[in-house]
């Protein structure tokens, strides 16, 4: 396993740890999310680059327009949900209740 690979692939695990282990707050997981994303937009990028074909060169920039969906939906949920229930602390969300 190259360094950069390693490095990457830390990442993108640091992220999931983020995502699996601090459940406090809805920020913080759509943070974690992001960085996930972004090694993976990385990973990919470093990927096409090392196969020197042009068949794959749209694929990161597809994953970063996805990613920014994403994101924008998330900074979305947060806004409706701080203005409904009044925090956006993930304790205090019941998915039951509508």
């Amino acid at each position: 396993m190259t360094p950069t690979h390693f490095s990457y692939s830390m990442a993108f695990m640091l992220g999931l740890a983020g995502l699996a282990f601090n459940r406090t707050h809805l920020l913080s997981a759509l943070l974690c999310l992001e960085g996930m994303m972004l090694s993976l937009f990385i990973a990919l990028s470093v990927w096409t680059l090392q196969l020197n074909s042009t068949n794959f060169a749209a694929s990161p920039m597809l994953l970063l327009a996805f990613s920014a969906c994403e994101a924008s939906a998330g900074l979305a949920l947060l806004v409706a949900t701080s203005r409904t229930h009044g925090t956006a602390r993930l304790q205090s969300l019941n998915l039951l209740q509508c």
